[in-house]
């Protein structure tokens, strides 16, 4: 009797347009990273995350914009989207909507660039009224983009933080993630 080859191992990167330092956006993104990577080692699949922090981004993204040039960062970036496995999604929300930088991102991007590929969405806000914003706004964009988004999308307030169910959530949506990324349906 043969020993199965190991799985392929995954790459998965977190788009994290957070940009105070530290980042509750960036946390709540490490968070769901940690636990899908934890799910993913229980089916003896390794993985690696690789972060694309957007404030580091910003004059290139405003470049990219408005004249069409990508930089090395940029293009560095971009090509880190490329070769994932599976993406994280994570935003601020301001004013009701989600970060004009992670727009911004998600504009310069090629339509066909996340075709069939794994994404979880989450947001922050400074107050819980923005909860739906992941999925009303986050979720269309990453339809248009074709994008296998997860059931479960995150949502965090400050108040949050110190509740058990943010954990469940997290939980839940590393789940769902783990299982799309070890299916390998992005190849």
């Amino acid at each position: 009797m043969s020993t199965p080859a190991p799985a392929t191992p995954r790459t998965i990167v977190i788009v994290s347009a957070g940009v105070s330092e530290p980042s509750s956006t960036r946390l709540l993104a490490d968070r769901l990273a940690q636990k899908t990577l934890e799910l993913l080692h229980t089916r003896s699949i390794d993985a690696t995350v690789r972060t694309v922090d957007l404030r580091t981004l910003v004059a290139d993204i405003g470049q990219a914009t408005v004249l069409g040039i990508r930089s090395e960062n940029l293009r560095a970036a971009i090509e880190g989207l490329t070769t994932a496995d599976a993406v994280i999604a994570a935003t601020p929300v301001y004013k009701a909507g989600i970060s004009g930088l992670f727009k911004s991102f998600i504009d310069v991007l090629d339509d066909d660039l996340l075709i069939a590929k794994p994404v979880a969405l989450a947001a922050t806000a400074g107050i819980n009224r923005h909860s739906l914003v992941p999925d009303e706004q986050m979720r269309p964009l990453f339809a248009y983009l074709r994008a296998l988004v997860t059931p479960t999308c995150l949502f965090a307030a400050p108040e949050d933080w110190a509740d058990r169910a943010l954990s469940e959530r997290i939980a839940r949506a590393a789940t769902e993630f783990a299982a799309i990324v070890a299916s390998g349906v992005s190849a």
